[in-house]
């Protein structure tokens, strides 16, 4: 998820945490940005959404990232792979939005659509910082 400020990600708990593997497997980035394990997402989420920060969900179908306004305070919001968003999960968030695939490709890796959305967002961004 990101907040207006700083970057962090939040994660359901799990049984196997944030270990040599996960580290290594994030070249570096688990020294860096925060992980706060929740035991209830749908309490967190409303947490988030009361400070003002936006929802999205990302899920098949959505609008188009490439259209998606990513300005202000946002936390994007992934499902598990091969089940994407839980139903009471996806009505929390405040828009869906979907990444635009071509081609055969019908899905993609949780990780690899965290990295696209959180790539589109930046991106985003910046454009809008420079005019």
């Amino acid at each position: 998820m990101r907040s207006a400020r700083r970057r962090w990600s939040c994660r359901r708990t799990a049984p196997w945490g944030v270990n040599a593997t996960v580290a290594k497997a994030a070249s570096g980035a688990a020294d860096t940005v925060p992980v706060i394990a929740v035991t209830n997402l749908a309490r967190t989420l409303r947490e988030l959404k009361s400070h003002g920060v936006w929802l999205l969900g990302a899920d098949a179908g959505g609008e188009s990232l490439v259209d998606a306004d990513l300005s202000g305070p946002v936390a994007w919001v992934l499902g598990a792979e091969g089940g994407g968003l839980r139903r009471l999960t996806r009505e929390s968030c405040d828009r869906i939005v979907g990444i635009p695939l071509a081609g055969s490709v019908e899905s993609l890796n949780v990780s690899v659509a965290a990295g696209i959305c959180l790539y589109a967002t930046r991106a985003a961004r910046a454009r809008a910082a420079h005019g």
